[in-house]
């Protein structure tokens, strides 16, 4: 598929799937703003936190955190890629994250040397430590407890380690429960999102086309009727740009427009995947 977009449609890469280059990703203010706090925050540590609904944006925003962060001097940043391990795997992949050797069946071993490793960077160099969390709501109560008291020291007065917390409202809920309200009180940099409006949608598209390559990929019309029937959600508009592309792809057409959208989404389209579904069913 990659030969014919940029045969047929001249674009560098698919401009709709989940990963799109990282200097292509569309920065929202909110956004920049957010990864302007961490950012500040990283200095004295403690949690951040990003809510929101699936496809609203909160992935991208930690890819965007990321990179950011990763562009400026002496910090280190993690990312935890397997929130809804028990304390002994959470442990394992915190050493192989920040280069400790832990003893996981014995916790206190584990808890102390990564603070000591944190603790002596820190007296040593300007060197911080930043962990992010994505899918955070899938975090076990008993873990996120665990790392709250592992980022902070000197009877919490201090703090050792940024932690970017990142989940829909499952994690919302979670930080409510009475062990986890300690932590949930330590959170200074909040963004929430919403569902995104029509007009977001159609900046957010009109930049993946231009990055892409082919800032006419789509007519005028087609982007109005995708932006207008993607619910404000950004996943949704990306998936059924990539139908469309797909499909305009398959019929070799020059430009997709809103009779190709019609023709695929529409009534007539549903009814007969009805029809071919029953007659190979």
């Amino acid at each position: 598929m990659t030969r014919k977009l940029l045969a047929v449609y001249g674009l560098k890469w698919n401009p709709f799937t989940p990963d799109i280059p990282d200097d292509a990703l569309w920065r929202t203010p909110e956004a920049e703003h957010f990864c302007w706090r961490v950012e500040q925050q990283v200095r004295d540590g403690g949690f951040a936190l990003v809510t929101g609904d699936s496809g609203t944006g909160k992935s991208i925003t930690l890819r965007l955190l990321a990179r950011h962060l990763r562009g400026l001097p002496e910090i280190v940043v993690g990312t935890l890629n397997r929130p809804q391990s028990r304390l002994g795997d959470f442990y394992r992949e915190l050493g192989a994250i920040f280069g400790v050797s832990l003893r996981v069946h014995n916790r206190w071993t584990s808890f102390s040397g990564l603070r000591e490793k944190w603790e002596s960077h820190l007296a040593a160099t300007l060197w911080r430590p930043v962990l992010l969390i994505d899918e955070a709501q899938e975090m076990e109560p008993e873990v996120l407890s665990e790392l709250r008291l592992l980022a902070s020291t000197n009877f919490d007065s201090r703090s050792i380690l940024t932690v970017v917390l990142a989940g829909d409202s499952q994690l919302i809920e979670l930080l409510r429960l009475p062990k986890l309200i300690p932590l949930g009180s330590r959170i200074r940099a909040r963004l929430s999102f919403e569902y995104a409006t029509p007009k977001q949608l159609a900046e957010l598209l009109g930049h993946l086309l231009a990055q892409a390559g082919n800032p006419r990929l789509m007519t005028p019309g087609l982007m109005g009727a995708l932006c207008e029937h993607s619910a404000g959600n950004y996943r949704m508009l990306c998936n059924m740009a990539a139908d469309l592309l797909a499909e305009g792809l398959r019929r070799e057409v020059t430009q997709l427009d809103e009779k190709l959208y019609l023709e695929f989404f529409g009534p007539t389209s549903k009814a007969r995947s009805r029809t071919d579904a029953r007659r190979t069913g």
